[in-house]
């Protein structure tokens, strides 16, 4: 991850103090990956499972950085180079500082499904009214926080800062970086079970971050039993599929499929098929709408959304529908994407193509089971994995389908198998690179 410095006196005044040294070169940019550095970046040299960037100390410098925050100093290099007992701690402290210099919105949204997502739509909403800042991609951990935060400027108007955990204390921890004044939580789900247990568990710890706002907003879904019943201390503005709510919304879905969104009196068209997008735009229109942007411009500023790659992408290669839906993978949203898939115009076969979902706990075998329990009325379903077989199994029998080891014999079996007018859904877990048998399928 690299990010941009772009006041550079101001960041040397918070180094030197932070640290008690002086930068001999500024810095306008940070690093903690030699293979993006750039000349006169900060680079951090992060121990890893699997990489120590102090290995990569002289590569940095031969590309120019400008300092590197080290455990430990190669002494033969000419390099400014600060010693200190842990480099990762050092960002979040400097990242703690830099926030303390602005007074503007800073919203973090956090849940189980649909952060990334809600967050980009979040930014493109309000693009037009402010000056944006942001997360990039899905940085959402300490480092990526911390890394994120730097990257703030005083242009800047708002900042939407997506955090994740997937373990106890972690939305407290990222809530003392981001000191934020509006948070949303989008949903709780049975998504990390392996790192905390149970749904319980899971709900207290989002539930960190309108604990947090004991001077801010907290942006409450109604329509979620378990996020409705948080204890928070700050101001609340409701909003969900249902009618007690400061937002209440509903869903219309028009005859060829498309949802049209009801959100407090006010029609708003998606042209969306994806149930997820329309609960997605129901939280991000909320907090739009209370930072002032108005109806007229939401509307237009909905139908203008693409989603990011690999969230409900649609494209189409020789007459073939292809829904890449292959960024993660959770029952809650793998439950939706099928039905999405239902959704689509009836002409041509609906294919759905499943890989592994992971971080399950206990509950993997149940709910790979209810993924397959959900597939009647597909015409084919391909699974991928080893605990999809559960899924394979609980499909029934009438549907034709079949099992795969290795993405080598899934990709031949589905070129074989295509044809134009098919409608096909990849979905499963980071960690099984769907994406891969979508490009080793139709090349590209």
């Amino acid at each position: 991850m690299r990010i941009e410095i772009k006041e550079t006196e101001n960041f040397s005044v918070l180094f030197e103090s932070v640290m008690v040294e002086k930068l001999n070169r500024p810095i306008t940019g940070i690093s903690i990956d030699s293979r993006n550095v750039k000349e006169n970046d900060l680079f951090v040299a992060i121990q890893g499972t699997q990489f120590d960037g102090h290995s990569f100390i002289k590569d940095v410098h031969e590309l120019g950085v400008s300092c590197a925050i080290v455990k430990k100093a190669d002494k033969d290099l000419d390099l400014q180079q600060v010693i200190v007992k842990d480099p990762i701690s050092v960002i979040i402290l400097l990242a703690e500082k830099w926030r303390e210099q602005f007074k503007i919105p800073v919203i973090c949204i956090t849940g189980s499904n649909g952060k990334t997502s809600t967050k980009e739509l979040l930014v493109h909403l309000l693009f037009n009214k402010f000056k944006v800042h942001s997360t990039t991609g899905n940085h959402n951990t300490q480092i990526g926080l911390s890394m994120t935060i730097l990257s703030m400027s005083t242009r800047d108007e708002v900042s939407i800062l997506e955090i994740g955990a997937s373990a106890p204390n972690e939305i407290q921890n990222l809530c003392e970086i981001a000191k934020p004044t509006h948070g949303m939580i989008t949903n709780i789900s049975s998504a990390h079970l392996e790192g905390f247990g149970s749904i319980d568990t899971i709900a207290f710890e989002k539930g960190a971050l309108f604990r947090y706002l004991l001077d801010g907003v907290s942006f409450v879904n109604q329509a979620d039993s378990l996020i409705s019943k948080i204890e928070f201390s700050g101001k609340k503005i409701s909003y969900g599929l249902t009618p007690n709510c400061d937002f209440p919304a509903d869903i219309y879905q028009e005859k060829n499929g498309d949802m049209t969104l009801i959100l407090d009196t006010q029609e708003l068209p998606t042209f969306s098929k994806n149930l997820s997008f329309l609960k997605n735009s129901i939280a991000a229109s909320a907090i739009a709408v209370t930072l002032g942007v108005g109806w007229k411009e939401l509307k237009n500023r909905l139908k203008s959304f693409t989603p990011p790659e690999g969230r409900c992408n649609i494209r189409q290669v020789n007459d073939i529908t292809i829904i890449d839906d292959t960024y993660n993978a959770n029952l809650e949203s793998t439950l939706s994407s099928i039905h999405y898939l239902k959704a689509i115009s009836k002409s041509g076969r609906k294919i759905f193509v499943f890989g592994d979902m992971y971080e399950l706990g206990t509950s993997t075998n149940e709910q790979h089971k209810q993924v397959g329990e959900k597939c009647s009325d597909l015409d084919l379903v391909y699974t991928l994995g080893i605990h999809s077989k559960i899924t394979s199994k609980a499909i029934r029998k009438n549907i034709p389908k079949k099992h795969f080891s290795s993405k080598e014999e899934l990709i031949i079996s589905l070129k074989k198998t295509i044809k134009a007018g098919d409608k096909i859904l990849f979905k499963g877990s980071r960690g099984m690179a769907m994406e891969k048998v979508i490009k080793g399928t139709f090349q590209i």
